[in-house]
């Protein structure tokens, strides 16, 4: 009984050393944000403006779409590991296929079957190559023709580099065998190790998004919402409903009033094994909130760049213009999805071209790559450089051929 109470007390002391640290970095941020307000009061109005343009322009249709997806998955009870592990010679455009959907989900899912050997080093690549990650959500809500194209395009590319990879390497190129020991089980209780989720905010949460849904149709057609109120519209309404609901969506990720943020919502998932599956509308909350917080910060980067500095990107990036398919490129090997939804913030501002677009498209893992080098740190580097190669041959292509 006393070596329990003590294992009892380690492991609440590791979970509070762990919660003090991680709730320490986040909250930096929205505070940093409310003294960058305060301190220079044209800056608070720009993110007031941002923060609001960001939630309503963005959010609600990835919380919409995220509904779709997860909603889809948990009705029909489609076992994707299964099958690809079941049809051998569809893997690589399945595994393409999965990767250009929007979100993480289908990469995380052929990455950790490939290092269970479900699949072969082909379909590694094809779905590295084809993911964009979450940065997908907010081209697909900003430009959806765009987000097609991009969807198409990587999906060729992928298919087309994993068939050409596997048949260079080999279906089990680099695989480590599959983590079954007792050790990696040990490690898998501890890495679960989180704060419990507290839910107390999810209603407030979707009370805010489901008239935002509402409002973010006529604002996508260039409609002002705010003009519905009458005299209330000099009180800007609607644009007050998009701030409180993207700060709430920051609060909650900072102060990790949501689910799990280092989840990874699949059944192929290793560290699943040891964790009970969130519902569909913490699913969608946390992914939501996510993509909110590095949204509000690309568009806060970028808008208070330009206060600040006064400067141009448009032009300055203009006169560097043949370098920005390599630096996106770049920026592609970048782990998680932050880093690359700023570059789609770029491309969407216009501070960078189409063909820098799909040099990061390519090139960049989104969050598969946290799994892929926890599982298999040098499969997934060497899937990572592979993925460059076409990246740039696409990037510079369209960079001489599109106008």
């Amino acid at each position: 009984m006393t070596t329990l109470i003590i294992a009892a007390r380690r492991g609440l002391n590791e979970i509070q050393q762990w919660s003090r640290r991680a709730l320490f970095r986040r909250i930096t941020i929205p505070i940093g944000l409310l003294t960058l307000g305060l301190l220079f009061p044209e800056a608070g109005a720009i993110m007031v403006e941002t923060i609001s343009e960001a939630y309503l322009q963005v959010s609600v249709f990835v919380a919409a779409t995220l509904t779709l997806i997860y909603g889809a998955e948990r009705i029909f009870k489609f076992d994707m590991a299964g099958f690809l592990a079941g049809h051998p010679r569809l893997q690589v455009p399945i595994a393409a296929f999965l990767g250009a959907l929007p979100g993480c989900g289908g990469a995380i899912v052929v990455v950790t079957q490939y290092v269970n050997g479900h699949v072969g080093f082909g379909a590694l690549i094809a779905v590295l190559t084809a993911t964009m990650g979450d940065a997908a959500f907010l081209l697909l809500a900003r430009e959806p023709v765009t987000a097609l194209i991009v969807f198409g395009l990587g999906m060729v590319v992928g298919t087309l580099g994993g068939y050409v990879l596997e048949a260079i390497h080999g279906r089990d190129f680099m695989r480590q065998q599959s983590l079954t020991s007792a050790e990696e089980a040990k490690r898998r209780v501890v890495s679960r190790r989180r704060p419990v989720s507290i839910r107390a905010l999810h209603p407030v949460w979707i009370a805010l998004m489901l008239p935002g849904v509402i409002f973010a149709i006529p604002i996508a057609m260039q409609l002002d919402p705010n003009t519905w109120f009458g005299e209330l519209a000099v009180y800007r309404p609607v644009t007050l409903l998009g701030f409180v609901g993207g700060v709430l969506a920051l609060l909650m990720w900072a102060t990790y009033l949501s689910s799990d943020p280092h989840h990874q919502y699949t059944a192929a998932n290793p560290n699943d094994l040891t964790a009970t599956r969130p519902t569909t509308g913490s699913r969608v909350i946390s992914d939501t909130n996510f993509v909110t917080v590095w949204v509000i910060a690309a568009f806060l980067l970028f808008e208070l760049g330009v206060h600040f500095s006064g400067a141009d990107l448009a032009s300055w990036f203009a006169v560097w213009a043949p370098l920005t398919p390599l630096i996106a490129a770049l920026v592609g090997f970048l782990p998680g999805c932050g880093p690359q939804i700023i570059v789609t913030t770029l491309y969407l501002s216009g501070a960078i071209p189409m063909s820098a677009l799909f040099a990061n498209a390519i090139s960049n893992d989104g969050d598969a790559l946290f799994p892929a080098i926890a599982l298999a740190p040098k499969a997934a580097i060497v899937a990572t450089l592979y993925t460059g190669i076409p990246a740039l041959i696409v990037g510079y292509g369209a960079y001489f051929l599109l106008p």
